[in-house]
């Protein structure tokens, strides 16, 4: 929503055929009386683009997919600019890479209880040698 209500982002010439088009096409998504709202030109465009969003998204994902394909056919360089249209950047993949391969290295080399990150065990080896523990009492 910000970025489409950014100052400059949709005309209202723009807007107004989104709007015709899902009244014209899915009047069950704008019904006339709605279009007739969000097409006031009383009302600043911001605020008319505003409302339209929030209807859309109360009334359900088809509405708003149906809002991005208006969007492709009205204003297709807006829609290929959109923030949800871009794809990680390489540090962010790297960042999300690295933190998935630690807490799997984390997850597979820790039991189930989780005692590796109370209080270290000791390994077989530096218990080699060493009696368990109570069997000397039970043979001396």
């Amino acid at each position: 929503m910000p970025f489409l209500t950014g100052l400059g982002r949709l005309s209202e010439q723009q807007v107004d055929r989104i709007i015709l088009q899902l009244n014209r096409y899915y009047p069950q998504i704008l019904s006339n009386k709605d279009a007739e709202k969000f097409r006031n030109p009383k009302v600043s465009l911001r605020v008319r683009l505003c409302d339209l969003l929030g209807h859309l998204q109360r009334s359900g994902e088809r509405d708003c997919q149906e809002f991005y394909r208006a969007l492709y056919i009205h204003a297709q360089p807006l829609h290929s600019c959109l923030p949800s249209r871009h794809t990680l950047r390489p540090v962010a993949f790297l960042t999300c890479l690295g933190l998935a391969a630690g807490l799997a290295l984390l997850v597979y080399c820790c039991p189930p209880d989780g005692c590796c990150l109370a209080k270290p065990q000791p390994s077989p080896l530096q218990t080699m040698g060493q009696s368990p523990a109570g069997w000397t009492e039970a043979y001396t």
